[in-house]
């Protein structure tokens, strides 16, 4: 059973839907609209151009070049999540990509190569679209981590210095905040899993369905993914938190300034 192609005029449809919310929002006063059509415009051309790009990828299914576009989303995924956190680059950009490549290296890897066994471990039919799922979702859980747990130690830097100078090593007086950024980071893919399948039909099933995949094959695949992300998130943020501590303390473990963006 093939997937029922969409047309362009059937597209041009589909594009129409978004002119409701966009009426609603202008009827509140939300002056949004701008904002909203660059961001369609921009999501259509990125994923025309990565339909195109991919498609040449899993014709050649070479492993060099599945690798140079896995070690482009890892590099974009690190900038992004620094970005988004309000921390800056310069000094923590090596930690997060260490901590996000090495979890969906090993996340990816466990799962294509134990699980799956493909004829080749490189096939981009699996390797590209499952790394991309799992690093979409620890790129999220990274952003809460840092972001919580830097806020929490700006916002507590009383109580963390107390710590300090009742004699505690600096991991002992981060370890609350650090406790509460990981479990922050989680717990969107703790809820997720609990209510699947309840509450939501989750992507990667709906698309295996929708490509003519058996149900039972669909639920299979998706319980395997939803394990690596949450495997991931977890080895990414714990492993992130730690790395970045060598750079956003200075030599009397007082937190940098310089290491936040500037509002």
């Amino acid at each position: 059973m093939e997937t029922l192609d969409i047309e362009l005029p059937r597209m041009a449809l589909l594009y129409g839907l978004c002119l409701l919310p966009c009426l609603l929002l202008w009827l509140l006063g939300l002056r949004m609209n701008r904002d909203i059509g660059i961001s369609i415009l921009r999501m259509s051309i990125q994923l025309a151009l990565v339909g195109i790009y991919l498609k040449m990828l899993f014709e050649l299914n070479r492993p060099w070049l599945n690798g140079l576009w896995i070690l482009m989303m890892l590099v974009v995924a690190d900038f992004s999540i620094l970005r988004r956190a309000g921390l800056k680059a310069r000094y923590f950009a090596l930690a997060t990509f260490t901590a996000i490549a090495s979890s969906i290296l090993f996340s990816t890897g466990y799962l294509v190569i134990l699980v799956i066994q493909p004829t080749h471990y490189y096939d981009a039919r699996y390797i590209v679209p499952l790394a991309g799922m799992i690093l979409g979702n620890c790129l999220q859980g990274n952003v809460i981590a840092l972001e919580r747990f830097y806020s929490a130690l700006r916002r507590n830097e009383n109580e963390y210095t107390t710590f300090l100078m009742l004699g505690a090593t600096r991991w002992e007086a981060v370890r609350p905040y650090f406790r509460d950024a990981v479990k922050a980071a989680l717990n969107p893919t703790i809820a997720g899993m609990a209510t699947m399948g309840l509450v939501s039909l989750p992507g990667m099933m709906t698309g295996q369905i929708l490509g003519g995949s058996e149900p039972w094959l669909a639920v299979k695949y998706q319980i395997a993914i939803m394990i690596c992300i949450f495997t991931g998130n977890a080895i990414a943020a714990v492993v992130n938190l730690k790395l970045s501590l060598n750079s956003a303390f200075n030599a009397f473990d007082v937190l940098k300034d310089e290491v936040f963006v500037k509002h």
